[in-house]
């Protein structure tokens, strides 16, 4: 019997191969390649049919094994709801480094994503952060203020994990986060921002869009307008139904028009959830002038499907988003989500959630949190 404390040496030669892509420069902006794709898809999918005893129920269930399956399209996704049930994990209990939680009250249950490596979620993370938040970076200096906890104080939050990691790696200096103690320091990053304003600095202001809501609120009851230089953008991400109450995106997006000077062609939208190791940005900063839409990184595949029976809708047609995520090595790489969306161009459109699904996750707590504690 093999140590089950040491590295698998199948898991690590898919590692090897999956962070070569992932490290590849202008792998974003490379030609489209399904061969690639395909083959190591179906070769995680072998890996993972046999280590995650779960998952391989799962696909038993439907039909669908290593010998049946031909496509990445044919990989059976699992449900996002079921990482609150089972340890959807690839590696033995044993190895487990890290967990990332979904967002919930101390009495809800939570989906948790176990890890035994951090490195394929942070090599995704940042090249797709980069060209689509900061693509002028090399041509001008940023400050990056995050509305957000830091990992030190959500270490279970993939989002403020994914925050830490653009902030340490990509040496942005004078950044950081300004939710401290479960609560927004206003003070704190209008001083920030008007340093930054004075200095003519950009800004990325980034955060989830009901933390947005409660700084929008906030500078209303102060009456206070603060125009960014020149340069400046904003990143949300997140859902727009909070415990307090529904926003739409346009509303959202005036706000920062109106308060901040960013107009809605510099406020990108992130797409992203606890299970998945890669992100899914708006288009309007790595391609503007085209039409908004979510670029999705070259080692990742969206379709969208029948919700009932499962199979692909016709191309243009609304249905729910399935995402297979090569990142996710260590957990189950095919995820069918409790969005709906639809194909757009290259990319895709979400158009919301499923009726009866929970609002997202990150809004909702960060709505929740901040309005507990007041300004």
């Amino acid at each position: 019997m093999s140590d089950v404390r040491g590295p698998d040496p199948a898991r690590a030669a898919l590692d090897a191969r999956v962070l070569a892509w992932l490290h590849e420069p202008g792998a974003l902006d490379a030609p489209r390649d399904d061969a690639r794709f395909s083959a190591l898809a179906l070769e995680l999918f072998a890996f993972q049919f046999a280590r995650c005893e779960p998952y391989r129920r799962f696909c038993e269930g439907r039909g669908r094994t290593p010998r049946s399956v031909a496509s990445w399209r044919e990989i059976p996704p699992v449900p996002t709801g079921a990482f609150k049930e089972l340890e959807l994990r690839s590696f033995p209990a044993e190895r487990r480094l890290h967990a990332f939680r979904t967002s919930g009250t101390s009495t809800e249950r939570r989906g948790t994503l176990w890890l035994d490596t951090l490195a394929l979620y942070e090599a995704s993370l940042l090249p797709s952060f980069q060209a689509h938040v900061l693509p002028d970076l090399a041509e001008r200096p940023v400050l990056l203020r995050v509305l957000a906890p830091s990992a030190r104080e959500a270490p279970d939050s993939s989002l403020s994990h994914m925050f830490e990691t653009v902030l340490r790696r990509l040496a942005l200096p004078g950044g950081g986060f300004d939710i401290r103690d479960g609560r927004l320091d206003v003070d704190g990053l209008l001083s920030g921002l008007e340093r930054a304003r004075d200095a003519g600095t950009a800004v990325a202001l980034c955060g989830t869009s009901f933390a947005f809501v409660h700084l929008m609120d906030e500078l209303a009851a102060r009456g206070r307008r603060l125009a960014l230089p020149e340069g400046s953008r904003v990143m949300e991400t997140g859902g727009f139904k909070g415990r307090s109450r529904e926003l739409g995106r346009g509303e959202l997006h005036a706000a920062f028009d109106a308060v901040l000077g960013v107009a809605p062609e510099r406020i990108v939208n992130q797409y992203g959830m606890t299970e998945l190791a890669s992100q899914f940005y708006d288009s309007v900063l790595r391609r503007p002038g085209e039409p908004r839409r979510k670029l999705a990184p070259p080692w990742t595949r969206v379709r969208v499907v029948d919700p009932a029976s499962g199979e692909d809708v016709p191309p243009g047609e609304p249905g729910a988003l399935v995402i297979v995520d090569l990142a996710n090595t260590g957990s189950v790489q095919a995820l069918q989500t409790a969005d709906l969306g639809h194909e757009l161009d290259d990319g895709f459109e979400v158009l919301g959630r499923e009726p009866g699904a929970e609002a997202r996750g990150c809004s909702v707590a960060a709505d929740a949190m901040l309005g507990a504690t007041g300004p």
